[in-house]
């Protein structure tokens, strides 16, 4: 074989080295090139998937400049200008993330938080492995989290807050070791969660917030030792707090609220985590008592614990001087002994105690003297509803600034606390439902902030306190069942609900009081008022309720009261009215009109109202005549047929006689058979889950179905206000059985509220199902009384107001926005957290009642429909009646044949936010031809978002330019007309959750707060 010698090596010489440095250069050239062309497509491609910028942030996206100048991008020097950071934060883009995104390899931060972003994270984000920072907080994103978010191994911080999205939390979230903020709270993720998050050991905030997981909260969140933050509530956790938590001393955060969590709070919880700063387990079903160890946690600020099953003596938390809220509502604290309150001396050492709320519970003693040593900066203080005794403390005046004070629905004793005239800054007192007596003080005028003033059901005697008109804020004046015997009725002209009921007050109605031309309730029956009506009264032109029965009232209805053409509910029963009844009645929208026992003569309208003989009462004017048949009155009798009038009289004596006869032996028949009846069970609709009260029961808690106890009339029945034989105050829904589809509306609601408890809905307390004294059928619906009515009453009660009209005559906006998070929270639960899910079908304001405190709750699940377990098909569904809800709030698609859906009531839900704030209803006149409520609110965005709010919100100021809480009220108004656009779509599958309408609800109403806004 040939033998070949290979050159021998020699070194380089510079001609050879600056060769190859120049072919090296020249490689590199290409590449960087390369890359830096890659990292300017991803950018064109992801400018190619905006839809709307209304900024112009892309106007700098061109060929013009380098695109590491461009708007939003950040290149580095190190890496051949590279892009390391897109950050196009708050700029109002609409659009979908292009998968490109991942092209860009060198990414370290991806901030584009605070636009409207739609569609799926894109999985190709999977492969930006330097990525550190991924914040994608309050946009629309859908879909699931991409599971191979764990291939970016550096990430530090991961904030996809406030989304649409859905799917569960992935366990490959475990993988990413470096992560110490997860912020995922305010989306629709189910499921539980992965136990692998336990791995995070670098995890310092754990956001879980306002989603729809499910099952136990995993032990091994307790190997998360530097955890500062971790926050769980409003999901349907359930299941016991993992004793590990307890072991987590960094937590300074805590909050499992609003879950199904069980069990009782550790014995050694503020020792274990004395970092805490804010701990709330609201709403849940904790019991036990309250650890005695909870005042070592010296940096608490915030502590609710309400509305649990706690019992037990309350303890001493003289150590947390930085407390600023506290709350123990909706307990069984206390056992009603004379020490129950001692713990609140120890609250005196809070200097910073802003609210303190005790009702609901059990506690008993006296109000001790020490509350007047509460911090000054003490604002809210409720004790209502509970079996306290003794006096109020005058040392109660030394907390100056006061806004908010509950002492209702006690025992409480003596006179009104004089001292309470130092509470310059009071805008709610409550007093209501005690045995207080003694007069009124007259400086309650001086009380010039007063906006909701109660004191009705106590002892108060003499006359009511002069001047009460200087209160210019005053909405709501109750002094009802009291002992008062003034001769002058105030005449307050702010006043929308007044209520002096069940008092002694003498003489005649003010011809002032046409003045109130902003009145919306008006009671004042039960006295012993005497003359004429004023036809002033016809200026108060949005009432909606009028109640003059059982007075001393004379003459005939003025002509002026045509005028009153909003009015729903009119009694003038038990008077001494006389002359026609007016025809201008018959044009009103009257749901209940009561005239009985007056001297009215004459024919009786039969249109309007008095076509429906259970709607209207004409009993007792014996000159009277004509109407329809069922009011059983004598024919009217013209003048030349005088001559038969004998005869008719003669026929109607004995048709008495024999009516009286058969009267007569009625009852002994009736106990024939009703023994025989009462043979055969009687069982309880809706699977026998309430009492099934005697009728009788019913019967004497209202008076008999009085007239008087009526609150209203519905489309299946009437609504009457009772007390029971234990002092319970209860609704009463009596169905009219002859109506059709009323028995499938009994059923329905017995159905759908069987297995329901939610805080916002509206709570049923038994059922009647019976047969009456003259053996028909009854069937009635028990409820918790409402003392604040209908939403529906607060909405629509005034004019358009002028700049004379003076301060705001309604609710306020943010009570408005409290509202409309408990509507969206009672939805919430019905469509995604019952056992089964319930589509409501008549959501509208006149279905929200509000409470003592003004929350609010969804009721009449006449049209519910349920959709049953574990049935694949959408129309397998138990429903009420044909009926799809109501004109101006059912869905468009309703109409078309769909089937209900949660996007249904979603859809109303949207209405009825938007009338919320507008004060327009979608039935409104103006709306003609395809111009909707919707339309209309989108037209006006943003630019005229003042324009379209309801006037009443706005009164007071006059340039929103000017102040910074200002602003924030202006951008808040534009976030809830675009959260009611977003539920009121017309095509369902856009539509917004009821879940996300309800959480950036909240973050509105944070933001309201951060920005110094009360009421």
């Amino acid at each position: 074989m040939e033998h070949i010698d290979f050159p021998s090596p020699k070194f380089p010489t510079w001609h050879h080295i600056f060769t190859i440095v120049l072919l090296l250069c020249s490689y590199n050239r290409v590449s960087f090139a390369s890359n830096n062309e890659t990292d300017r497509i991803a950018l064109l491609e992801f400018k190619s998937g905006i839809t709307l910028d209304p900024f112009g942030v892309f106007s700098s996206w061109n060929d013009s400049i380098d695109f590491c100048r461009w708007s939003g991008v950040t290149c580095s020097r190190r890496h051949h200008s590279r892009v390391t950071v897109l950050d196009l934060n708050s700029q109002k883009l609409s659009g979908s993330i292009s998968p490109h995104v991942g092209n860009l390899s060198f990414l370290r931060e991806l901030r584009l938080q605070n636009n409207s972003f739609d569609h799926e994270i894109p999985r190709q984000i999977g492969r930006l492995h330097r990525l550190r920072f991924l914040e994608l907080s309050n946009n629309s994103l859908a879909g699931d989290i991409p599971r191979n978010i764990s291939g970016c191994t550096n990430l530090i911080g991961i904030g996809l807050r406030n989304n649409r999205l859905t799917g569960q939390v992935p366990r490959e979230l475990g993988t990413l070791l470096k992560l110490q903020h997860l912020v995922l709270m305010a989306n629709n993720l189910s499921g539980s969660i992965p136990p692998s998050i336990g791995n995070l050991s670098s995890l310092e905030d754990l956001y879980l917030t306002f989603n729809s997981l499910s099952g136990s909260i995993p032990g091994a969140l307790g190997q998360l030792t530097k955890l500062a933050t971790l926050t769980l509530g409003f999901n349907m956790l359930s299941g016991t707090l993992p004793a590990s938590l307890f072991n987590l001393s960094s937590l300074t955060q805590f909050d499992v609220s609003c879950n199904q969590i069980h069990g009782s709070l550790p014995a050694t919880i503020g020792l274990t985590l004395s970092s805490l700063e804010y701990f709330n387990v609201a709403s849940n079903q904790f019991d036990g008592s309250i650890p005695f160890s909870i005042s070592n946690a010296t940096n608490l600020r915030v502590l609710p614990l309400e509305d649990n099953n706690l019992s037990g003596s309350i303890p001493s938390f003289e150590r947390l001087h930085n407390l600023e809220w506290f709350s123990i509502r909706s307990n069984h604290l206390g056992s009603g002994g004379s020490h129950d309150l001692s713990f609140l001396c120890s609250l005196t050492n809070a200097s910073s105690l802003k609210e303190l709320n005790v009702m609901e519970n059990r506690l008993g003693g006296s109000l001790p003297q020490c509350i007047g040593n509460f911090s000054i900066t003490l604002t809210a203080l409720g004790v209502s509803k509970n079996v306290i005794t003794g006096e109020i403390p005058r040392a109660i005046g030394n907390l100056v600034n006061l806004e908010k004070l509950y002492v209702d629905g006690n025992s409480l004793s003596g006179t009104f606390p004089l001292d309470l005239k130092n509470l310059q800054n009071l805008t709610y007192l409550n007093l209501s439902n005690n045995k207080l007596s003694g007069v009124l003080p007259s400086f309650l005028h001086n009380l010039s902030e007063l906006i909701y003033l109660y004191l009705d059901g106590n002892n108060f005697q003499g006359h009511i306190p002069p001047h009460l008109d200087k209160c210019q804020r005053l909405l709501s004046l109750d002094l009802s069942s009291n002992n008062l015997s003034d001769s002058g009725i105030p005449v307050v002209t702010s006043l929308f609900f007044l209520n002096l009921s069940h008092n002694h007050l003498t003489g005649a109605l003010p011809k002032e009081i046409g003045e109130m031309k902003n009145l919306n309730y008006m009671d004042i029956s039960g006295n012993m008022l005497d003359g004429d009506m004023p036809s002033s009264l016809g200026n108060c032109a949005v009432l909606v309720l009028l109640r003059l029965q059982d007075n001393l009232f004379q003459g005939s209805i003025p002509q002026s009261l045509s005028s009153l053409r909003g009015i729903k509910i009119l009694d003038l029963s038990c008077n001494n009215l006389s002359g026609g009844i007016p025809r201008f009645l018959e044009a009103f929208d009257l749901e209940y009109a009561n005239l009985s026992f007056n001297n009215f003569e004459g024919s009786l309208p039969t249109e309007g109202v008095f076509k429906n003989a259970t709607a209207a009462f004409v009993i007792g004017n014996e000159m009277l005549c004509g109407g329809i048949p069922e009011f059983h009155l004598p024919k009217c009798i013209s003048k030349n047929s005088k001559s038969k009038r004998l005869v008719h009289i003669l026929i109607l004596s004995i048709a008495i006689t024999f009516g009286l006869l058969g009267v007569a032996l009625l009852p002994f028949l009736y106990s024939c058979w009703l023994k025989e009846k009462r043979k055969e069970p009687i069982s309880s609709p809706g699977g026998g889950t309430w009492q099934n009260l005697p009728y009788g029961i019913l019967l004497r808690a209202t008076n008999g179905f009085s007239s008087t106890n009526l609150i209203g009339i519905g489309s299946f029945g009437s609504v009457y206000k009772g007390i029971l034989e234990n002092g319970t105050v209860v609704a009463v829904k009596v169905l009219n059985v002859t109506r059709h589809g009323a028995l499938k509306s009994f059923m329905a609601e017995c159905e759908a509220l069987k297995h329901i408890r939610h805080r916002n809905l509206l709570k049923i307390l038994s059922v009647c199902s019976s047969i009456d004294y003259c053996g028909n059928e009854f069937k009635a619906l028990i409820y918790k009384f409402m003392v604040n009515g209908s939403l529906e009453e607060w909405l629509h009660h005034h004019q358009e107001p002028t700049e004379a009209d003076g301060p705001s005559k309604s609710l306020s906006l943010l009570r408005r926005i409290k509202i409309a998070i408990d509507i969206a929270s009672a939805l919430d639960y019905l469509h995604n957290h019952c056992h089964s899910q319930i589509i409501h079908c008549d959501l509208k304001p006149s279905n929200v009642l509000l409470d003592d405190e003004m929350d609010g709750h969804v009721g009449d699940f006449g049209l519910a429909k349920i959709v049953l377990e574990n049935t694949p098909d959408t129309n397998s569904k138990i429903s009420s009646a044909g009926l799809r809800g109501t004109v101006g709030y059912a869905a468009p698609e309703y109409g078309m044949g769909s089937v209900v859906s949660r996007e249904g009531d979603v859809y109303s839900y949207g209405m009825l936010l938007l009338e919320m704030f507008t004060g327009i209803r979608p039935t409104d006149e103006s709306f003609k031809e395809n111009l909707n409520l919707h339309n209309f609110v989108v037209e006006a965005l943003p630019a005229r978002v003042l324009e379209i709010t309801d006037p009443i919100l706005l009164q007071g100021r006059k340039n929103y330019a000017c102040h910074s809480r200002d602003n924030a009220v202006q951008e808040c108004l534009v976030m809830v007309y675009g959260i009611g656009i977003g539920c009121s779509v017309g095509v369902p599958r856009e539509r917004m959750s009821i879940t996300e309408a309800g959480t950036q609800l909240c973050l509105i109403r944070d933001k309201l707060h951060a920005a110094g806004l009360q009421g």
